[in-house]
């Protein structure tokens, strides 16, 4: 990896994955090696200062092939092995994880923005995945179905063969864990191709399990690259079983079309537009704190966010200015701050998208309680930082009502009825995730 020595993220991020890859160089890596790219150049860019902090070379249909070759040949391996040895393999993929906790923390943060407090126990939550499913490695059975003949009629679980997993650059890490983990136990491969922003730590995570005892040299592949080249060649490959994919709804849908193309199935996580629901009869004081944890966490860019919040119109007024004075509180600046709890968005495209959905709100009229723009005393820092935002006063048929905006950004609706609060939440396209809060039942001893 080229470090650009007028970075100090880019020289620390250089040493960290020195750790991983020779001389941290990056590629895509299949069967423990690292292949250089030979489509063309991508930057990777410190979300904190706005620098790039390193240059690759998209991977290509060549990585591509051999990605797949190698997961062909590993997968028989695997699926020959037993259930309890393909058990202690996961955990101890889980276990070099944990042994390397800090350092894929610190990598996170310095390359995609996320917090340190956030990456820290996002990594734990990634140990923790595979040491979970190296416990169903060998919990994975058939059953024997009784007929009415002498004859034996039973099922028998049996893996797709080589996973093609596409991930996104909100929770690179993360969302690797939980892709790669359940694929393995069931018996795949798993060729992951992570968004071009944030390979870094997809590509450390990929190294530890090529290094864990009882694991098969090339089970785990890492493509480097772009969607529409390496991520297309992947998932168009005939090697390819099963694809999965978190990311957009747009991309999903152009990535379900061309596994169908192939007659393989496809698994998708796309976006959302949640819903919270807050009566006038809630404890406002928890209500507030949970609307808070489920926008602002992950400065948003989450396809769960709770980024639409009902109010019943009796405390809509109190609700919207008690949110207002909590999130200009919110500790946000530099991701490697332990108290940063916000740190920026993820990437220059993304940053201008949130800034232009919430511009178009105030032509139409809304009122920004709160927020709008990089706070004043980050202007400086050249982030891609955008201040906690509530947004009231939407028509309920407004863009940012309806569609994603995947940042900071709260947008608060009141209502008047149940029916009512069930009629907006509805009036989006997404679903995902949602929530209310209200009083919990009184206990009718005598019902």
């Amino acid at each position: 990896m080229a470090a650009h020595p007028q970075s100090e993220a880019a020289a620390r991020l250089d040493t960290l994955m020195a750790g991983f890859l020779p001389e941290g160089r990056i590629g895509s890596l299949v069967a423990g090696e690292v292949l250089d790219g030979r489509g063309g150049p991508l930057d990777l860019v410190n979300p904190a200062d706005g620098r790039v902090i390193a240059t690759y070379r998209d991977a290509g249909e060549p990585a591509v092939a051999a990605a797949m070759e190698a997961a062909r040949d590993a997968q028989r391996v695997w699926w020959g092995m037993t259930a309890a040895a393909r058990g202690r393999a996961l955990w101890a993929v889980g276990q070099l994880v944990r042994r390397h906790a800090a350092a894929l923390a610190e990598i996170e943060t310095l390359s995609a923005g996320k917090p340190i407090r956030d990456t820290r126990g996002e990594v734990a939550k990634v140990a923790e995945m595979f040491e979970y499913y190296a416990g169903w490695c060998d919990k994975l059975h058939g059953e024997v179905i009784p007929v009415p003949t002498s004859h034996l009629n039973y099922t028998r679980h049996e893996p797709f063969g080589t996973v093609v997993q596409i991930t996104p650059w909100n929770a690179p890490i993360f969302t690797a864990g939980w892709q790669i983990a359940p694929a393995l136990c069931a018996g795949n491969a798993v060729v992951l191709k992570p968004s071009e922003l944030t390979p870094l730590t997809s590509l450390a995570l990929g190294m530890l399990c090529d290094r864990a005892d009882g694991m098969p040299r090339g089970l785990v592949s890492v493509l480097a690259g772009a969607g529409p080249s390496t991520g297309a060649a992947a998932v168009g490959h005939p090697d390819t079983r099963l694809v999965v994919f978190v990311g957009s709804a747009q991309a999903g849908a152009e990535i379900a079309a061309a596994a169908a193309r192939n007659v393989v199935p496809s698994v998708l996580e796309l976006g959302g537009k949640s819903a919270n629901i807050v009566f006038a009869d809630a404890d406002l004081g928890r209500a507030i704190l949970g609307a808070q944890a489920a926008i602002f966490g992950g400065a948003g860019q989450s396809c769960v966010a709770g980024s639409r919040l009902l109010v019943q119109r009796a405390v809509h007024a109190d609700v919207v200015e008690r949110l207002a004075r909590a999130a200009a509180r919110i500790p946000i600046g530099a991701p490697t701050e332990p108290e940063t709890q916000i740190g920026p968005v993820n990437n220059r495209r993304q940053l201008d998208t949130i800034a232009s959905m919430v511009a178009a709100a105030q032509a139409s009229g809304a009122r920004l309680a709160t927020g709008g723009g990089c706070p004043e005393a980050l202007r400086g820092t050249g982030g891609l930082y955008y201040a906690p935002t509530v947004v009231d006063g939407v028509a309920p048929d407004a863009t940012i009502a309806r569609e994603e905006v995947f940042g900071p950004v709260l947008t608060v609706l009141p209502f008047d009825s149940e029916e009512e609060a069930v009629a907006l939440a509805n009036a989006t396209p997404y679903g995902l995730a949602g929530g209310s809060t209200s009083p919990p039942p009184t206990c009718n001893p005598r019902s």
